[in-house]
Order: structure tokens, then C-alpha cells, then sequence
């Protein structure tokens, strides 16, 4: 699964591969950051790399389903 999160005054989106059983966990995550129980959303990856973020500069967070691999070429 990708999270997808955009920062204030960042011209630029974080994107983080999630594992997809951790959807509603990262949810869970995200909806306490934003609701200003926690100063910072801690994300960890699929490759257990860990991501810090501001709660207060979240503008917002899609949740997507990871596609598999990226595609090069003309599709088929």
C-alpha cells in the first residue's frame, strides 16, 4: 500500500510503502496525529525504515494501493 502525504511549504509529497495487511493500523495512526493527540505521525515502511512527520504540517493523506512495481514502456 502507498501513503501518500502532503506537507505545508513543501513543494514535494512524501510517499511511503506500507504493508498492505497495516491499512487500518496506519489509519488508526494518522486519524490520532491529526487529532492533536500526538505531535508527530510515525510511519514505518516495508523495508523498516522510519519516517517522522510534524502533525502539524500534514495537509493531507491518501491511503492507495500499492500497483505492483512501476511500468516503463507501453503497456500490455
Amino acid at each position: 500500500m502507498d501513503v501518500r502525504i502532503g506537507v505545508s511549504r513543501s513543494p514535494r509529497e512524501l510517499t511511503i510503502e506500507m504493508p498492505d495487511n497495516e491499512r487500518d493500523a496506519t489509519k488508526d495512526k494518522v486519524e490520532t496525529a491529526l487529532g492533536g493527540d500526538s505531535g508527530v505521525l510515525w510511519l514505518t515502511d516495508k523495508r523498516g525504515r522510519t519516517f517522522a512527520v510534524q502533525s502539524a504540517s500534514i495537509v493531507y493523506v491518501e491511503l492507495g494501493v500499492d500497483d505492483g512495481g512501476r511500468r516503463i514502456g507501453f503497456g500490455g
